[in-house]
């Protein structure tokens, strides 16, 4: 698998002429992939199998890698084809400095998009909030990068964060999910669950994630 994997990364490489390096580490507990990640514009990752990442503690999961890293990571659905990816994004906003970090690191993708929704979900209006008028910031930001954007502002109705993000993303036919990683704390996601999580279990598009 590893060679097969090296030969379609050589290839890809060689045919866009861009400067690569293969690195290949031995599974387990020793090997630490944000080690390599942080000498990287962005480290993808192929989503963990729901049913088996619980059990399996040697691997390191890719929000984990975000946090430690410093670097952006591309987490892909194990199930599907993805010949492009951000040619209609949508950016989960929460007006936090894990999506604000997120947004910066997924630019270069969002200014070659076709359109960029920003979506917020029960926005707090204020100054320790979203502002005035939630999303128009961040929106007055992508669009000074040349990024056209659009703002929609939703409110969950009790559902988890996680599952109307999923729900927008089929709704708007979006190709990229771009958020934060761990806006609450590691602890609290792992005990009440979080849209982090909820999304890497569900996820139907790649996912850019930043810490």
């Amino acid at each position: 698998m590893a060679a097969k994997t090296r030969e379609m990364f050589d290839h890809a490489t060689g045919l866009r002429r861009l400067s690569a390096e293969w690195r290949e580490i031995p599974e387990g507990a020793d090997a630490d992939p944000a080690l390599h990640a942080r000498y990287a514009d962005l480290a993808i990752f192929g989503q963990l199998d729901p049913e088996r990442a619980e059990t399996e503690p040697t691997r390191q999961r890719p929000e984990h890698v975000a946090i430690a890293s410093g670097r952006p990571v591309l987490i892909v659905p194990d199930a599907g084809r993805f010949d492009n990816v951000g040619r209609r994004g949508l950016i989960a906003w929460s007006a936090t400095r894990e999506a604000a970090r997120a947004v910066a690191d997924a630019m270069p993708l969002l200014v070659s998009a076709e359109l960029v929704t920003v979506l917020t979900v029960d926005p707090r209006e204020g100054v320790g909030g979203h502002g005035e008028l939630p999303g128009a910031d961040i929106a007055l930001h992508l669009a000074r990068h040349g990024v056209k954007a659009q703002i929609e502002r939703t409110v969950s109705a009790g559902l988890p964060v996680g599952e109307v993000l999923l729900s927008r993303l089929a709704d708007l036919g979006a190709d990229l999910l771009v958020m934060g990683a761990y806006g609450h704390s590691r602890a609290r996601e792992v005990l009440f669950g979080g849209a982090t999580r909820s999304v890497l279990r569900s996820m139907t598009v790649p996912v850019l994630m930043s810490h």
